[in-house]
């Protein structure tokens, strides 16, 4: 009679292709049980449609193989939590918060967010997305926000885009004024969209932050119990080098990197399909490679790309067929894995300053 050790040997042998890891690792095998002969769990997606029903397939041919008399699968979305998450410093029905930084202004890393958010949504996960940005928030234009939250008492009621549940700081602050705070103002601003939003039951909060590591960046770390940090940067060797100070931010405040974004990594033209690297190459492999840490995808330098974003419809959404969505979708499906794994792997809560 086939035990969970078993079972679990059979579905090791089921390798996700996008990531070259069996599901297993990967940590996408979910809720196993085990008994008389019948297998059932959820896996935990992170390409919607076929390539998600192959897989599935080929999880319960394994398994039938190893003696399984029947298997039930749910193919299912839902992110493994943070093991922080339920402690302090976490947030009601959020499993797992991801900022996305950059040492520099000019790297795309809003974009990046918007895109991410939008494309983790596509999978199945529930996908919150907060605009921290507090000097320049153009998530709204990006996403398309029309109207901003509904207030219920002390609580904000995010508008739903594309799927995703949105809050910016630029609803509450005037355009036609330039922000001029100082730490304790910034502070409490983030504090106060983290804690009065209600999110709802979310798999990721994805939060773009300010370009650089002060007040707004450092607030977080220490308050906020964070799953681990996306670095978004350029080839070019000066991006990078900015960027790495994030990183360093990151790991001096003791909060999980889960790899690198290598944004405007080529030019393709459209006429030839010929590829400039305009701003050099390299960049986001040098970067994960001295800090030991994954490149999540990389994504192209596409005149659509910011004509969507102007337009306010993500090209995941406007041009899911693109070389640029494509490559949203490829690092979405990393950073599934990587906060997958992260979680699974995690055998005590990262520490948190308060």
């Amino acid at each position: 009679m086939l035990n969970q050790e078993q079972a679990l040997d059979a579905l090791r042998l089921v390798v996700e292709p996008g990531l070259q890891r069996d599901i297993v690792a990967l940590g996408f095998v979910q809720e196993l049980k085990v008994s008389d002969g019948r297998v059932a769990f959820e896996l935990q997606t992170v390409r919607p449609g076929e390539a998600a029903e192959k897989l599935k397939r080929e999880a319960e041919d394994k398994l039938k193989a190893a003696g399984a008399e029947a298997v039930a699968i749910e193919l299912t979305g839902r992110a493994r939590g943070n093991p922080v998450g339920d402690g302090q410093g976490s947030l009601p029905g959020v499993r797992n918060i991801i900022p996305i930084a950059s040492g520099k202004g000019g790297v795309g890393k809003s974009t990046v967010s918007a895109n991410l958010a939008v494309a983790l949504r596509q999978t199945g996960a529930r996908v919150g997305l907060l605009d921290a940005d507090i000097y320049g928030p153009s998530i709204p234009t990006i996403m398309g926000a029309r109207q901003g939250p509904q207030l219920q008492g002390q609580q904000i009621i995010p508008p739903v885009l594309h799927g995703v549940a949105m809050c910016s700081t630029g609803f509450f602050l005037n355009p036609d004024q330039a922000v001029m705070w100082r730490g304790p103002m910034l502070s409490k601003m983030v504090d106060e969209l983290f804690r009065r939003v209600i999110w709802g039951e979310l798999d990721y909060l994805i939060v773009d932050l300010p370009p650089g590591t002060g007040d707004v960046q450092i607030t977080m770390c220490q308050r906020i119990a964070l799953t681990g940090a996306v670095i978004v940067t350029t080839p070019q060797p000066v991006a990078v080098q900015v960027a790495e100070k994030a990183v360093i931010m990151f790991q001096q405040l003791k909060t999980p990197l889960l790899g690198v974004v290598e944004n405007m990594a080529y030019f393709e033209s459209a006429k030839t399909g010929e590829r400039e690297y305009i701003f050099g190459s390299g960049g986001a492999d040098a970067l994960a490679g001295h800090w030991d840490i994954p490149v999540l995808g990389r994504i192209p330098l596409a005149t659509n790309l910011r004509e969507s974003s102007d337009a306010g419809a993500p090209i995941v959404v406007s041009n899911p067929d693109s070389p640029a969505a494509k490559g949203f979708a490829d690092a979405a499906a990393q950073l599934i894995a990587a906060v997958s794994v992260r979680n699974l792997n995690a055998e005590k809560p990262v520490e948190i300053n308060f």
